[in-house]
């Protein structure tokens, strides 16, 4: 039986797509992103709640009337999300028979050019109401020492998802010291704005809700004494990026 591996749920989110939302968390990524909240969703053979389609479909339907009243639905975030498609796919199409709204949240690591993923992300996408893509850094070599990975695969599947007319908004991590170079977050608008698919963009600025988990699981935290960046940090980050999309954020 096809089974989802899961790390959380959360049943009445608010910030990760529009409207009230039930959040599935998954367990498993690629990225180590230095600033990771969820590090405990890693590795993805540990232990996790295993969840068939039908399970989660159940769980999700009671809470449908608040989500025809305030726009919301269901996303998947991780972890990352994409590493369990075969799953998703059925779940996403499941949702849709139930006119639930779907949004996958992504940092596209896992992203590549075989034949198995492209079948498999073809499938869910028909599935998927809003992609919600995390671009970490612009910079090809910045990415690699914030996340461990390249970002090349990455922003390629952003112009994948352009050309597919999927809806997207793209969200960026502000970490001072680290993505708010003005030069980078002006390239970054430079990329968004290429695009023909993004409807929002949205900064998220850095904070250290997460720092326990690290210090549970014995991994050093490299970014101690950084601070979140201040109100002004983030307008202005906003203004470097100049998003033109439509849905631009007033501040």
């Amino acid at each position: 039986m096809l089974k989802g591996y899961l790390h959380s749920v959360e049943s009445m989110g608010t910030v990760d797509g529009p409207g009230i939302r039930y959040i599935l968390f998954t367990q498993g990524c690629l990225l180590r992103c230095l600033y990771c909240h969820n590090p405990d969703t890693w590795q993805v053979h540990a232990p996790s709640r295993e969840v068939t389609v039908d399970e989660m479909v159940n769980e999700v339907i009671p809470y449908k009337p608040y989500f025809d009243a305030s726009g919301g639905g269901v996303t998947v975030s991780g972890g990352e999300p994409l590493l369990q498609m075969p799953f998703l796919e059925v779940f996403f199409k499941e949702l849709k028979a139930n006119d639930i709204h779907t949004c996958l949240d992504t940092s596209a690591g896992c992203v590549n050019d075989t034949p198995a993923f492209n079948r498999h992300f073809d499938a869910l996408q028909k599935h998927t109401d809003l992609i919600l893509l995390d671009i970490k850094h612009i910079d090809n070599e910045k990415h690699i020492k914030l996340t461990g990975k390249p970002n090349t695969h990455i922003l390629k599947f952003a112009r994948k998802l352009s050309d597919m007319k999927q809806p997207v908004w793209i969200r960026h991590v502000l970490v001072p010291g680290i993505s708010d170079d003005k030069a980078d977050l002006i390239k970054l608008g430079e990329f968004i704005n290429s695009l023909d698919n993004v409807e929002k963009f949205e900064i998220l600025p850095y904070h250290q809700l997460g720092v326990h988990k690290w210090k549970n699981l014995g991994i050093p935290y490299q970014l101690d004494g950084v601070e979140a960046p201040d109100e002004e940090a983030v307008k202005t980050a906003y203004r470097y990026v100049n998003f033109k999309g439509k849905i631009p954020i007033t501040l």
